[in-house]
């Protein structure tokens, strides 16, 4: 099982809890696995194509999937992935 970090903006579709644990083999079997359970969270993770939208950024044990394999990053039991919704901000 892998343990997955919810972020508040979409708590609302998991019931309000901030972890759940899945099996996945992968972080796109993870995505699978995690909307299977709880339906509109893949919607709100990656775009119409199925890649991970832009502005969220997911990591695995600490480290950005974006400088491993990805959506293809492997996953064992026991890794703690987490959901991020990068956020924008700053002064005018």
């Amino acid at each position: 099982m892998v343990k997955v970090r919810i972020p508040t903006p979409l708590r609302t579709l998991t019931g309000g809890k901030s972890e759940v644990e899945t099996p996945a083999s992968d972080i796109q079997s993870l995505i699978e696995s995690l909307n299977g359970r709880f339906p509109g969270l893949k919607d709100r993770v990656c775009d119409n194509k199925g890649e991970i939208r832009r502005f969220v950024n997911i990591y695995l044990n600490e480290e950005d999937i974006r400088f491993l394999k990805g959506k293809h990053t492997p996953l064992k039991d026991g890794d703690e992935v987490s959901i991020v919704p990068a956020i924008a901000g700053g002064t005018q």
